[in-house]
């Protein structure tokens, strides 16, 4: 469950990717793409928020363009244990017959 942590409202353009940088303000960078030269990507500063960020939480920006969070799985579930299958019982072999001797 997200919870809501700052509203700002920002419009999202194509093409970047946006986040919440260290200093909890949101930034954007261009997307990687198939076929273009790599180079260092410059990030820039969309809008300046201040969250403080705490421990175990994922921000993101929503859908609305405002600053969420989402406690962060941690440990997962354990697998259950399968239970024991019965054994299925071999059918036992029929004795070969024995071929009669003529005199």
């Amino acid at each position: 469950m997200a919870e809501k942590v700052a509203k700002v409202g920002i419009k999202k353009k194509a093409g970047y990717l946006y986040f919440i940088d260290k200093a909890g303000d949101i930034s954007r960078v261009e997307m990687a793409r198939g076929g273009r030269k790599k180079g260092k990507k410059k990030k820039e500063k969309v809008e300046k928020v201040g969250v403080k960020k705490a421990r175990g939480y994922l921000y993101f920006i929503d859908k609305r363009g405002d600053v969420s969070r989402a406690k962060m799985a941690r440990g997962g579930h354990r697998k259950k244990k399968k239970k024991a299958k019965p054994k299925k019982k071999k059918a036992k072999k029929k004795p070969a017959k024995r071929k009669k001797r003529r005199r």
